[in-house]
């Protein structure tokens, strides 16, 4: 696991994802500090890391990042810990459009 708070290429994305079965990477986007953390197991380990560096609970998302594809489908919203019915997020997906807007600025601006 990492911290990316500076840039990561898709170079680097991509052999991370060679251990996948689905080659992809796993991250979790803090969009209050703009700010992820990638290449782990399990999105939750990510989300604990996060948290011990001082995130808040409600500005942590889980994604999958694809380095094999491009544009918006680089970005999967899928994880265990995006379920939050007290957020009003229900699924496993980010159902508001405006904090899948935030993430997507945060990953484009950090993966190159």
């Amino acid at each position: 696991m990492q911290i990316i708070r500076e840039k990561v290429t898709l170079d680097e994305l991509r052999k991370m994802s060679d251990k996948m079965y689905n080659r992809l990477v796993k991250a979790v986007v803090d969009i209050e500090q703009e700010v992820m953390v990638i290449d782990m197991e399990m999105h939750a380990d990510g989300e604990m890391l996060m948290l011990e560096e001082g995130s808040q609970q409600e500005n942590l998302w889980g994604i999958n990042i694809h380095p094999e594809l491009e544009g918006n489908e680089l970005i999967e919203f899928d994880s265990m810990i995006n379920i939050r019915p007290s957020q009003g997020n229900r699924t496993r997906g980010v159902d508001n459009k405006d904090i899948q807007e935030k993430i997507k600025k945060i990953v484009f601006r950090l993966v190159f």
